[in-house]
């Protein structure tokens, strides 16, 4: 199975961020990326990749132990960056030390099962779209499909979506369907509630 562990923002907090993303999605350049579905969006915490159904039991032993562990936080959907020339993503704000610190514990959890840790660390962000391959592309129309999505992070700063509380961690499934991804839930837990 194609595995990873995620947070999912609440259905308010996708319906603004959706709303936000629609004019967007018209602007120059746009219809050049791979929009991400709605019903998709998530916080990827780590990517485990494809991990032998004889190990999920081990997998969510250690992932139960982390959610034990962990508080639920207050995150809010806010701003826009951009991974490169490839993805465009929308940011996180509140208690994102959280979320890191979450983010982390998972990758630790999962690092024996997994058998490799993301060495790129952990950024906080929903992915909201990505670009095609560059390849046999020249460099000035890479630059420009830059300057485009730039352009698309601009329309997206200022966004502030309402604040939500993460109390759950996901382990799920990815099924490649066509050359995009269908997620799915594997197992859910719930994040510590101390007074």
């Amino acid at each position: 199975m194609r595995l990873f562990v995620a947070v999912s923002p609440p259905v308010e907090a996708v319906r603004g961020l959706a709303d936000a993303v629609a004019p967007v999605r018209g602007l120059p350049g746009a219809d050049r990326l791979r929009w991400t579905a709605v019903e998709g969006w998530h916080l990827t915490l780590a990517f485990l990749g494809e991990v032998p159904v004889e190990r999920l039991p081990e997998l969510e032993s250690g992932l139960a132990a982390v959610a034990r562990v962990h508080a639920a936080h207050r995150l809010r959907l806010a701003g826009a960056g951009r991974f490169g020339e490839r993805v465009l993503w929308a940011g996180v704000e509140g208690q994102a030390w959280a979320l890191r610190r979450l983010a982390e514990a998972v990758n630790e959890a999962t690092a024996e099962v997994v058998g490799e840790v993301d060495a790129f660390g952990f950024h906080p962000h929903l992915t909201l779209a990505r670009a095609g391959s560059s390849r046999g592309h020249r460099r000035a129309v890479r630059r420009m499909a830059a300057a485009e999505l730039d352009s698309l992070v601009l329309a997206l700063d200022e966004y502030r979506g309402p604040e939500w509380e993460a109390a759950e961690l996901l382990l799920m499934k990815s099924e490649p369907d066509g050359g995009f991804a269908h997620y799915g839930t594997v197992r859910s837990w719930p994040l510590a509630r101390w007074s």
